[in-house]
């Protein structure tokens, strides 16, 4: 059959939503060198300087640390597979929609689920948390998220993680919008098992999710006496590849070009200094929520608890949600989030990640919804 189908021009957006988010042209024009092989000398030695680079951006000397060959959601399955087994007792916290597919990972890799529910739109409860594993004290693991990115909210992880750690179990952490946007120390703090994505705050192409194990995480791995569920996300084989002196071992064709992309993101990020990237996220939220006061637009989270790179509204009475977002996008090129879940129709999420949280982009936001909201 003759398909009359041409070539593909995306239009030029500005992505203000909860990711993927605006991507540095540096990132870009990095994505569009020559492809060479997964197993090429200079590949292998740019795998070791992502690994490098993705412990400054963890802060962490985790040995056990490399970016998985898929999106966030295979960072998150990453974990569990290669950590619980049949029969393990985990504590999962859900303040949100990523919350309820960590729990949703837990019984498919045929453990015991133990859930905390979180009223929507607040950070996890350490005191519940306390209570939790008090009553649970064969819990091997407390999994949560960092950065609920459904609600933006923000949970204390450095308290969660000791609270775990109080208690005798393993910490695994959703990191997807956190890693880069807001302070995280994954050694200090002392997080077992962690994930996060390209897409948000480190303003690459999506595809790629960093990882990184603890030693303990490490030897829970190598004590399994199951196989890890999932050939492809398994720890033990993919490593071979991503570590060791000289030869690596073939596991996967490895996504080049994405990994180029990935690296110049890290290494803008080496460039503008951790803390101050943190600083930057908070610095323009604080420039929205000023913006979003005088449209009268209510953020959903307490401040205390809000997460800057994630900022979820409540619509006003008698505004439609579908037709104010589709508005934005025709007339201004300008994409912002639906709310999800508990949130669906009734709030917008608007990021600020990375490269798009800049101050020409806040108030470009703040203008276009002031014209479309009269």
């Amino acid at each position: 059959m003759f398909m009359n189908i041409s070539h593909f021009f995306p239009p030029r957006r500005i992505l203000m939503g909860p990711g993927p988010s605006d991507v540095n042209p540096q990132v870009l024009a990095a994505q569009a060198k020559p492809t060479i092989g997964h197993l090429d000398p200079l590949f292998i030695g740019l795998m070791d300087e992502i690994k490098t680079l993705l412990q400054y951006a963890f802060q962490t000397e985790n040995k056990l640390t490399m970016a998985v060959s898929a999106p966030g959601s295979a960072g998150m399955e990453t974990c569990f597979v290669n950590l619980v087994e049949p029969g393990d007792k985990v504590v999962v916290c859900i303040n949100g929609v990523f919350g309820q597919r960590m729990a949703e990972n837990v019984k498919r890799c045929g453990g015991v689920p133990v859930v905390i529910e979180q009223k929507w739109g607040r950070a996890v409860d350490p005191q519940q948390v306390e209570d939790t594993l008090k009553a649970n004290a064969d819990a091997k693991f407390l999994a949560f998220v960092h950065a609920e990115t459904s609600t933006g909210a923000l949970s204390d992880a450095k308290t969660l993680c000791a609270i775990a750690k109080q208690h005798g179990c393993l910490s695994i952490v959703d990191a997807v919008t956190s890693l880069g946007g807001v302070e995280l120390r994954v050694d200090e703090w002392g997080i077992d098992a962690i994930y996060s994505g390209s897409q948000k705050c480190l303003s690459c192409v999506p595809g790629l999710s960093p990882v990184s194990f603890s030693d303990a995480a490490v030897e829970k791995i190598k004590a399994r006496k199951t196989p890890v569920q999932s050939w492809f996300l398994d720890q033990s084989l993919v490593m071979s590849y991503w570590s060791g002196e000289g030869k690596r071992s073939y596991h996967h064709t490895a996504p080049v070009n994405a990994l180029y992309a990935l690296h110049e993101s890290l290494v803008l990020l080496q460039q503008e200094g951790l803390e101050n990237s943190w600083a930057r996220h908070q610095k323009m939220h604080l420039q929205l929520r000023d913006g979003l006061d005088k449209l009268g637009l209510e953020l959903v989270v307490p401040e205390a608890e809000r997460l800057p790179q994630l900022n979820n509204i409540y619509i006003p009475e008698g505004i439609d949600d579908a037709s104010v977002r589709k508005h934005l996008l025709e007339e201004y090129n300008l994409e912002i989030g639906a709310g999800l879940g508990d949130f669906a129709g009734k709030t917008w999420r608007i990021g600020l990640m990375g490269y798009g949280a800049r101050s020409e982009n806040v108030a470009l936001c703040l203008a276009t919804l002031s014209n479309v909201l009269k």
